[in-house]
């Protein structure tokens, strides 16, 4: 650990140029400097490492879908609102891979990680990466995303990994902020004219079948879990759907009567089995790395 108390304390210090150290933006190289990375006694290093993988991917493959919007949104401040929010779910990646690389002792940076890896060892849930649908559709899937992961997160806050404690409570207000702005466009689209209405309910049918893989845990969530790490996700459906529903009687809108979409083989996004989507993405995700993997800028 350096001088800081704490890791969180470590993640946002500052340095003599009064420039913050945390890793949501941009500007310096490995985005755990000066923090204690090693493992907790008592916890595995590559189920840790996995773990991290997991809600990175979450986070980027996110990200990534959001950023996709620029230029393309409705109006000039949903416009730069879904830009902070990619920027958010970005910072967030960076770290969790950056502690996946550290935990597993390989080293791996979150470019590595990010940018060299095939789309079946990614480890996001097929929520993150099904293409966009429009304006409603992508609102859906944000209040979705945001009240299960600030679910999450809230949990996590309380890890036995500090590290990963310390990301958490940093990400706990940017996630509430991306399901604040979800829900007001829910609602206002949902309880809006008949062709919002149409739009909002199109939306909840494309989005509900990829609500129960959320709450499904891995056995590398379970393990993490008991040893006082992760958070079993099959815990935090109550909270989940409170939210969700309260925001959906608001917008006059029912829960749709939809199937769960199938896994393959009992396989999900956690075991790397994806959508045709996930391909496309990360094609597109890792062009120009591929191209030039030794560039920097």
């Amino acid at each position: 650990m350096s001088t800081d108390e704490s890791a969180y304390q470590a993640l946002i210090a500052t340095d003599s140029d009064g420039d913050a150290r945390w890793a949501f933006g941009t500007g310096f190289h490995d985005p755990l400097a000066g923090i204690d990375t090693s493992v907790p006694d008592g916890i595995d290093g590559d189920d840790l490492s996995g773990y991290c993988q997991m809600l990175g991917d979450d986070a980027l493959v996110m990200s990534h879908r959001f950023t996709e919007w620029c230029t393309h949104a409705p109006e000039l401040e949903a416009e730069l609102a879904l830009a902070n929010i990619a920027l958010d779910l970005l910072g967030q990646a960076r770290m969790l891979l950056a502690r996946a690389g550290h935990a597993d002792g390989t080293g791996r940076d979150e470019d590595q990680l990010a940018f060299f890896r095939a789309d079946h060892e990614f480890r996001n849930v097929r929520l993150a990466e099904v293409d966009n649908g429009d304006f409603a559709h992508t609102m859906v899937r944000l209040l979705v995303f945001s009240t299960w992961r600030l679910a999450l997160c809230t949990g996590l806050r309380d890890s036995a990994d500090p590290v990963l404690a310390a990301i958490a409570a940093k990400a706990v207000n940017e996630l509430r902020y991306h399901r604040d702005y979800a829900a007001g466009w829910v609602v206002r689209l949902g309880d809006g004219t008949d062709e919002s209405r149409r739009r909002m309910r199109a939306g909840l049918e494309a989005v509900w079948p990829l609500v129960d893989e959320l709450f499904a845990a891995h056995a590398v969530e379970r393990r993490l879990a008991e040893a006082g790490v992760a958070v079993d996700p099959a815990d935090l459906r109550d909270a989940f759907d409170e939210v969700v529903g309260t925001v959906l009687e608001a917008a006059r809108l029912d829960v749709p009567d939809v199937a769960p979409l199938a896994m393959v083989s009992g396989r999900g996004g956690r075991d790397g089995a994806h959508t045709e989507a996930m391909g496309y993405l990360v094609a597109e995700l890792q062009s120009v790395a591929r191209q030039h993997p030794e560039a920097t800028w």
